[in-house]
């Protein structure tokens, strides 16, 4: 693999700038429905599935728990809560 390689990061390599997006929009409030989608989509460059995918890889991301550790043990547990709930 060369330095050109898009794949994967290694576990010591910081989060990339979309990363960090995901995690800057879910610190945020929303005023009503369908806002998030729309900032998901004008800020990120993103469809909402493919975010919700990334959101929910950087949840079990190591280097992202350490960026922001509020914000990603809250969404574990409404994650696992939903999981309880099924």
């Amino acid at each position: 693999m060369t330095a050109n390689d898009s794949g994967p990061p290694g576990p010591d390599a910081p989060l990339s700038a979309q990363e960090r997006g995901v995690l800057a929009l879910e610190r945020r409030s929303w005023s009503g429905p369908g806002a998030k989608e729309r900032a998901i989509r004008e800020e990120l460059g993103l469809s909402p599935v493919r975010y919700y995918q990334l959101l929910n890889a950087l949840l079990d991301d190591r280097r992202a728990l350490e960026e922001d550790p509020v914000t990603v043990n809250r969404l574990r547990r409404v994650r696992e809560a939903r999981r309880g709930r099924r």
